[in-house]
C-alpha cells in the first residue's frame, strides 16, 4: 500500500465539496455554532454511547479489521489513531464522527457483505472524512434537522435557518463531501475496482447473488443515468428526489451511480497521477487533520451557552407537555 506522508487533505479534496462548505460556512457565526454544538451536544453523547452499545476494534477485537485500519490511518497519515467501532446492524453502512474524539463505526451488515478489500475502501472512505475536518459539520447537520422537527420555530431562530436555504446547503455540501471521501478510499486502495465494487454492493449487494453481479453493467448504468440530464426535467427531478422540502427529508449521499462517475473521471486525472507520485500539497504538520483552529471569544461562548439553555428548556417543555397529553 502507499503512504502519503504529510498529505493535506486539500491534495485531493473534490472542489464541488470545497465550494459547497465555502457557501455554508459564510453564515455569520456559523463556525462557532457548529463547533460548540459538537462538543456539548453531539460528540461525547455519541462516543459513549457507541462504547457502550457496539464492540471496540484492536488488536485483540477483530484483529484482522484492526489491521487494514491501521493500514488505513497510516497511509493517510492520519494522527492520532481514532477510534473503531462496529455496530450490530444489518443495514450495510458506516459512519465517521468526533473532533475531540474522532470514531468510525462500521455496521455489521458490512462484514458479512464485503470482501477484505472492499471494506478496506470503506474504512480508508470514512477516513478521508475525518482527514477534511466533515464531521463538525456532518452532525451539525443532522442536529440542525432533527431541531426543526422538533420544535419548529420556537427558539434558536429555526424559522430563519430554514428561509436562508441552511438546510438545503447543509445536504448539498455533505453530499459533495462524499466525493472527497471517495478520492480518500482510491488513494488508499491504489486500484479502482474494489471501489467501485463497493459502491455497486452498497446500492444493491446480495451475499446469495454475489456471482450474478456485474460491474460492467454497473458502469453503463452510471452512464445512462448521467445522460437523463440531457432532459432539463429529469434535473428537476433529481433535485427533488435529493430535496424533499415538503416532508423534510434530505438525501446525505449522493447516488452510488453518480459517485462511480465521479471517482472514475479522477481516476484518470492529472491531478490523481500527481499525487500518486508523491506531487501532492503538505499538511502544516504531519498526520494534521484539517479542522478549523479559530477560537470564540468569551462573550461568544457565553451567548452561545445562553442560547443552549434556552433550547434545552423548550425541549423539556415539549416533552412534558407530550407526557401531559
Amino acid at each position: 500500500m502507499p503512504t502519503y506522508t504529510g498529505i493535506s487533505s486539500e491534495a485531493f479534496r473534490h472542489p464541488l465539496d470545497r465550494q459547497a462548505e465555502q457557501a455554508l460556512r459564510s453564515v455569520p457565526g456559523f463556525d462557532i455554532i457548529a463547533g460548540k454544538f459538537v462538543e456539548f451536544v453531539s460528540e461525547r453523547p455519541n462516543f459513549i454511547y457507541q462504547l457502550g452499545n457496539s464492540i471496540q476494534v484492536g488488536p485483540r477485537q477483530y484483529g484482522s479489521i484492526y489491521g487494514l485500519f491501521r493500514e488505513c490511518v497510516r497511509t493517510l497519515d492520519i494522527y492520532p489513531e481514532p477510534t473503531l467501532f462496529i455496530s450490530q446492524t444489518p443495514l450495510a453502512n458506516a459512519f465517521a464522527l468526533g473532533q475531540e474524539r474522532p470514531f468510525i463505526v462500521l455496521n455489521s451488515g458490512l462484514l458479512d457483505l464485503l470482501t477484505e478489500a472492499e471494506l478496506r475502501a470503506v474504512v480508508a472512505h470514512e477516513l478521508g472524512h475525518l482527514k477534511c475536518g466533515h464531521t463538525t459539520l456532518t452532525q451539525m447537520a443532522i442536529w440542525a434537522l432533527q431541531a426543526i422537527n422538533l420544535i419548529g420555530n420556537a427558539t434558536f431562530g429555526i424559522s430563519r435557518l430554514v428561509s436562508t436555504g441552511l438546510i438545503l446547503a447543509f445536504y448539498e455540501w455533505s453530499r459533495k463531501a462524499e466525493l472527497s471521501a471517495d478520492r480518500a478510499a482510491l488513494l488508499v486502495m491504489d486500484d479502482l475496482n474494489p471501489v467501485m465494487h463497493c459502491m455497486m454492493k452498497l446500492a444493491g449487494g446480495s451475499v446469495q447473488h454475489v456471482n450474478e453481479s456485474s460491474l460492467e453493467e454497473f458502469i453503463r448504468q452510471s452512464d445512462n443515468y448521467q445522460e437523463l440530464d440531457q432532459d432539463g426535467l429529469n434535473q428537476v427531478y433529481k433535485f427533488l428526489l435529493y430535496n424533499n422540502v415538503a416532508q423534510g427529508v434530505f438525501l446525505s449521499h449522493p447516488f452510488p451511480v453518480e459517485r462511480l462517475r465521479y471517482i472514475r473521471e479522477w481516476a484518470t486525472s492529472e491531478e490523481y497521477r500527481q499525487i500518486r507520485q508523491g506531487n501532492y500539497q503538505r499538511a502544516s504538520a504531519e498526520g494534521a487533520v484539517n479542522v478549523s483552529s479559530e477560537t470564540p471569544t468569551n462573550n461568544e461562548v457565553e451567548a452561545l451557552r445562553r442560547q443552549l439553555e434556552e433550547l434545552q428548556r423548550e425541549i423539556d417543555r415539549i416533552r412534558s407537555q407530550s407526557k401531559d397529553s
